[in-house]
């Protein structure tokens, strides 16, 4: 078990948050939960200690949304999100500490300038489009558990029903982490310090979830949005600064 008290100050709102977008306020608010753990670990780890409390969110998620997952646009995207998975798998195998942070910074920084000038009337994506983004949210999501910009840049602009597309990202998200599992074994990340400071905070998953739901009335989701996209650009910032030091100095 991870013993620094460091780590759990991130690593605590981090899951928390994760937690809360499952619960009603979105699944984009995961974006900063492994950037935020990077501030106090290192970025493999933060990732590996993530990837089973995600697994067991999603068991959750799909129990309750699978039956009304567009099984058309599954079809499309989880093959290329499983090509992204892949790509992820062999460039963390090869890239260094530095190169990670530096790689989730910028990753960061991109999903908080999509997040501020996203329109919100692009028009549709073909199946080309649907391949290139679901392939980029499959590496995204390997690396930092952060697909949903990318999967969402191709699956909001195609309408669908509120029930559908939370159906839809439920079951291809679950799909996918629990795929990630078999690299990051591979990466040799599932040591039992990960393994067991997992399971420490895996009670904050249902606690987060709940608390999702209850503040899914109470609490505007734009002021939460920006909220969290502001962390997310200034841990951009920290890591990225942190990644050239490193590669330079």
């Amino acid at each position: 078990m991870i013993s620094d008290p460091w780590f759990y100050l991130t690593a605590i709102p981090a899951v928390l948050i994760y937690a809360v977008g499952k619960g009603g306020l979105g699944g984009g608010l995961g974006v900063v939960a492994v950037p935020l753990m990077t501030l106090t670990t290192a970025p493999t780890q933060a990732a590996a200690v993530m990837l089973p409390i995600l697994c067991v969110m999603d068991i959750f998620a799909v129990r309750h949304h699978a039956r009304n997952c567009d099984r058309q646009q599954l079809a499309i995207m989880f093959p290329a999100a499983l090509l992204g998975i892949v790509i992820a798998a062999f460039f963390l195998k090869v890239t260094p500490d530095y190169g990670l942070k530096l790689l989730i910074g910028i990753l960061s920084l991109l999903f908080s300038l999509q997040y501020v000038f996203a329109s919100t009337s692009r028009p549709p994506a073909g199946r080309l489009g649907g391949y290139f983004w679901s392939c980029l949210g499959g590496f995204s999501s390997t690396a930092i558990h952060a697909g949903g910009g990318p999967i969402s840049i191709y699956l909001l602009p195609q309408q669908l029903d509120k029930m559908r597309l939370v159906g839809t990202m439920a079951v291809l998200f679950a799909g996918m982490n629990f795929i990630k599992l078999i690299p990051y074994s591979w990466l040799g990340q599932f040591d039992s310090t990960n393994l067991i400071t997992a399971l420490v905070l895996s009670p904050l998953a249902p606690i987060g979830v709940k608390l999702g739901v209850w503040l899914f009335d109470r609490v505007s989701q734009q002021v939460v949005y920006r909220l969290c996209y502001t962390f997310l650009f200034i841990s951009g910032l920290k890591l990225s600064f942190d990644g050239l030091y490193q590669l330079w100095w």
